[in-house]
C-alpha cells in the first residue's frame, strides 16, 4: 500500500512510536487522524502534522467504535489503522488481578475491538489495512513482566488470525515487534534486557512500519537480530528457555519497555 493521500489512524498518537508513526505517514502524503487519551499530546502531533487529533481511551469499546464511526463520517473511510496503544505492568503472577486486566482490555483487547468495528466496513469496500503494535515480547517473551509478555504474545495470535481469517477480502495486517525504543515506557531502563542490541529512536521504527506497509509484508522488526532470536526458540526450545533463565537472573527485577 501506498500512503499518499490514505487516511490514516494511529491511536497512541501523544508520543513515542505512535507521534513518530504519525509523522512519517503524513511525510508520505497521508490524512492521519492522532488519538490519545492524552488529548494535548495528541493534539500536539496533529497540530505538527495538519492532522485530527481525537481523545480515546483505548480501554473502552465504546469509545473505539465511536471514535471510527467519526473519523469515516468527518475524513474519510479508513484505509489503514495502526492500533499502536500499549502499556507495560512489572511483575508476574502475583500482579493483581486489576492489573492484569487493564493490560489485556489495552494490549489485546483495543486491537480486537477495532478490528471488530473495521472488518466488515473493509470487507465491504475491498480490503484495508491493519497494522497492531505488539513487541519482540511478543515473539519471544519479557524477562520481569508477566503480563507484558503474556498480552504481547496474545497481540500477535490476533494479528496472525486476522491475516489468515480476512486476506482473501482483502485486509492487509502487519505487525510491529521492536526491541527497546527510546520512550516514555523505556525511560530508566535503558540498561534492561530489552536494549542489548541498542536502544532505537522512533522515528527509525516509524520508518520500518512505512516499508514493510509498502511492501505489505506481515513482520515488522526494526531489529533484525530479532528473527535469528526466533529460530533459535524454534531450533531448540528447551535450549532457548536455558538462556532466557540466564537472562532472567540478571535483569528479572527490571519491567520491560
Amino acid at each position: 500500500m501506498e500512503l499518499k493521500d490514505k487516511v490514516v489512524v494511529v491511536t497512541g498518537a501523544a508520543s513515542g512510536i505512535g507521534r513518530a508513526m504519525c509523522e512519517a505517514y503524513s511525510g508520505e502524503g497521508a490524512r492521519v487522524v492522532c488519538v490519545d487519551r492524552d488529548f494535548k499530546g495528541a493534539n500536539e502531533t496533529a497540530s505538527s502534522i495538519s492532522g485530527l487529533a481525537i481523545e480515546v481511551d483505548v480501554s473502552r469499546e465504546d469509545q473505539i467504535t465511536a471514535m471510527i464511526d467519526r473519523v469515516e463520517a468527518e475524513v474519510g473511510p479508513i484505509d489503514l489503522f495502526c492500533s499502536n496503544a500499549g502499556i507495560s505492568i512489572p511483575g508476574g503472577v502475583e500482579v493483581d488481578n486489576d492489573g492484569w486486566q487493564r493490560i489485556w482490555e489495552i494490549n489485546v483487547m483495543s486491537h480486537v475491538w477495532a478490528a471488530r468495528k473495521l472488518v466488515p466496513l473493509m470487507s465491504e469496500r475491498g480490503g484495508g489495512y491493519l497494522l497492531n503494535t505488539s513487541s519482540a515480547a511478543g515473539l519471544l517473551n519479557q524477562v520481569g513482566s508477566a503480563p507484558y509478555g503474556v498480552t504481547k504474545h496474545a497481540a500477535v495470535g490476533l494479528a496472525e488470525w486476522l491475516a489468515m481469517t480476512y486476506g482473501d477480502q482483502g485486509i492487509k495486517v502487519s505487525v510491529l515487534c521492536p526491541q527497546a525504543v527510546r520512550t516514555e515506557m523505556t525511560r530508566g531502563h535503558e540498561d534492561h534486557v530489552a536494549s542489548i542490541d541498542g536502544m532505537m529512536e522512533p522515528n527509525v521504527v516509524a520508518q520500518a512500519c512505512v516499508e514493510t506497509i509498502r511492501n505489505e509484508t506481515f513482520l515488522v522488526l526494526p531489529h533484525p537480530e530479532v528473527m535469528g532470536y526466533m529460530r533459535n526458540k524454534t531450533e531448540n526450545y528447551d535450549r532457548w528457555i536455558g538462556g532466557m533463565r540466564k537472562l532472567n537472573r540478571k535483569f528479572g527485577q527490571f519491567n520491560d519497555a
